[in-house]
């Protein structure tokens, strides 16, 4: 059962990313504020929920939330800083949108780079415990799913829809017989070793 809020005195936002260990495409992240009364049945951690589940959320979440941010960081930003400062990058950009200023930010994962002076907790699996974490997975898995089946019409041998550019077997066996696209992150070392770059 997820919890609503950590405390209730300030206004906090949860905030998720998608896509950190991908091969390909930008990482997205969601920074998200509910209201006391929010509930939805189905709502968990993104990667517990079906995707017809997720789209049903993402719906729901955008009429009920108080405030809600979507942002992305792209490959070449990510190749250029690292992914874990892109990560926390799109969580700053996702944050610095919403149109409720939040006094405290409940962080996905065990690190954060703190935003302007605003008091946060990284929590270790916080979308499978805290409902704005979860609700924040949601948004930044489903809209960066739908950026992927958009780049997938642009190069579909690499089947993004389907693997939205993480490192399946289908998609590493495509690296190795059509090289690498525009949007692969070059710095995640996934070229294969038999491959020469020339």
């Amino acid at each position: 059962m997820l919890q609503n809020f950590y405390q209730t005195e300030l206004t906090e936002a949860g905030c998720d990313e998608a896509g950190r260990g991908c091969y390909a495409g930008p990482v997205f992240a969601a920074a998200v504020i509910l209201p006391k009364d929010f509930f939805h049945p189905l709502l968990n951690d993104s990667k517990q929920v079906k995707e017809t589940h997720r789209n049903e959320l993402r719906t729901f979440i955008e009429t009920n939330a108080v405030s809600y941010s979507v942002a992305m960081v792209d490959n070449n930003e990510i190749d250029t800083i690292n992914i874990l400062k892109a990560s926390f990058k799109a969580m700053h950009l996702a944050i610095n949108a919403l149109t409720v200023q939040p006094e405290l930010l409940l962080i996905d994962g065990n690190r954060f780079i703190p935003y302007k002076k605003i008091k946060h907790y990284s929590i270790i699996k916080g979308d499978g415990k805290y409902a704005s974490i979860a609700a924040a997975s949601i948004l930044a898995k489903t809209y960066r799913d739908d950026f992927m089946k958009q780049l997938h019409k642009e190069f579909p041998e690499y089947n993004w829809q389907k693997n939205k550019g993480y490192g399946t077997l289908e998609h590493r066996n495509a690296i190795e017989k059509f090289g690498l696209s525009p949007y692969h992150r070059k710095s995640f070392n996934i070229i294969p070793a038999q491959m020469d770059l020339f």
